[in-house]
Parts: structure tokens; sequence; C-alpha cells
């Protein structure tokens, strides 16, 4: 990967890009859970997202495989995609980006309040 590519984000674009055309090609219902995987699994991402690319690419090579032997996607991913998208990006009550950053400004807040108030 180039420098220029990392900085700018080109190579995550056609990434994207690369996650949806092969979506394109499942059935309807799966290409709807694609979607709400997406969304439910970007409040764990990094500030850049790159650590959902492996991440992205296992949930949707479990769609494929799940399409081609002819099952549905509740067989995959069951009727809680928020639950399964939170077993796969580290478990219920891992931390995201928000979350360190919602800690550290209750800390600082915390600090300051303790500051004044004493």
């Amino acid at each position: 990967m180039k420098f220029w590519e990392k900085v700018t984000g080109g190579d995550l674009t056609r990434a994207y890009k690369s996650f949806d055309a092969r979506a394109q090609a499942l059935p309807a219902e799966y290409r709807a859970a694609w979607d709400e995987i997406k969304i439910q699994l970007s409040p764990y991402s990094d500030f850049t997202g790159r650590s959902l690319m492996p991440i992205l690419d296992g949930a949707l090579g479990l769609l494929e495989e799940t399409a081609a032997d002819g099952q549905s996607v509740h067989e995959a991913v069951g009727d809680d995609i928020k639950g399964f998208c939170a077993a796969i990006a580290g478990g219920e009550g891992a931390t995201g980006f928000r979350d360190k950053w919602r800690e550290q400004l209750n800390h600082n807040v915390a600090k300051k309040l303790g500051r004044l108030g004493g």
C-alpha cells in the first residue's frame, strides 16, 4: 500500500466498494442484513475505520457462504443483528472510540469539579 493512499483513505474506499460489489451478488434478505451489519459495526470502529476491515470481510464471507449453502440469513446471523455484531467486534461491553472519549471526558470533568469543590 502506498503512503498517499493510506493517508487519504483511498485503500479503504476501494475496499468498501469491493465489499458492496460482493454484497450485490447476494439475495435481497442478505443484502438487507449486510446493510444492517455495516451500521451496527460502525460504533466499534477506530477513528479511520481500518480496524473494521477484517471484521467486515469475515461477516460478508459468512453471508456469502450461507447464501451459497442455501440457508436463510437468520441461520447465519440469528434474529439479533446488533448482538451478532457486538459478538464479532469483541463482545458485548467492548469499548469503541466513543466510549473511550466519553470516559476521558467524564474523568476530566470529575477532576475539574473535584478541584472546584475542594
